[in-house]
This record gives structure tokens, sequence and C-alpha cells, in this order.
């Protein structure tokens, strides 16, 4: 299961980088009606809590500047923001060197227990790979408000 778990990360993200790419940067920021959020800031929150849940996984350092939990965290809104948002380019990298850390992944960093469960709501995660793919799942999710995003404004 960890295999395919590794393997799936690494579709997902190309699926994400890819779409990502194709989005001209002029619709990186129109908030489309009914939605409290953009295109750039589901990208950022993407790269920003698949950051956050590989520190609490893997125990490695945190690879974002620190402004983007500001900017991206839950609870945060574009219309909020008091500092220039990172470009495209920044965000295509940052999607890019998240999928290059993907592949040192191994079933057996995934079956590795945390050092305390991670508890969100009712959900629990005890090991590195539960809390992964729930970071999958998250990044599934907000690819697809950004291709609804993409179809309400053009």
């Amino acid at each position: 299961m960890t295999h395919s778990a590794i393997s799936t990360s690494k579709v997902l993200r190309q699926i994400v980088i890819g779409q990502v790419q194709a989005i001209p940067e002029e619709r990186f920021d129109i908030q489309a009606e009914g939605f409290n959020n953009t295109i750039r800031w589901n990208i950022g929150h993407v790269i920003y809590w698949m950051d956050k849940y590989s520190t609490l996984s893997f125990a490695s350092l945190s690879a974002v500047p620190d402004h983007y939990a500001s900017l991206f965290n839950s609870g945060t809104k574009p219309s909020d923001w008091e500092i220039t948002p990172p470009s495209k380019e920044e965000l295509v990298n940052l999607l890019s060197s998240q999928l290059s850390r993907f592949a040192a992944l191994t079933p057996e960093i995934l079956d590795a227990k945390l050092e305390a469960p991670f508890v969100m709501g009712p959900f629990q995660f005890d090991t590195a790979g539960e809390l992964f793919n729930f970071a999958l799942m998250h990044e599934a999710t907000h690819l697809g408000t950004i291709s609804s995003q993409l179809k309400c404004v053009g």
C-alpha cells in the first residue's frame, strides 16, 4: 500500500504542476463569485500544507518562506494580504521541489510512527503514511477547487 501512496503522490503532483503551468498568471488573482479565495491562494495553500505535513510526518525542515503562513494558512484570504504574494514561477518551483522530495520516500519512512499522533478534529493520524495520505487527499481537493475557479474566471 505504501508503494502506491508514493506513486500516487508523484502522479498527483505532476497533474497539479501541469495544471498550474497551463493557467495564465493574470487569472491567478481573480476571485470568482462564490469563492473566498483565488487560484494563487489555492496553489500556495497546497504548497504550505504539504510542507507542514512533511515536517510533521518526516521530521524535515520547512522548505517554504516563513511569510507563507500569513498568506496561505487555513483561514487566510487574499483580500487580507498585506505583502506581495509569490509569483507563478516561484509557486511552480516550490511545487516541483516538493515533487523531487517525494522521490526520497520509502515504505519504511511512511510506515514510521509519528512522535505524537496528529489530531485534527475527530481524526487521528498515527503514522507518517496516514498523515501523508491525508495531505494527498487535501491536495486533490484543492486541485478540484482550482479547476472550478478556472472555469469561473474564463
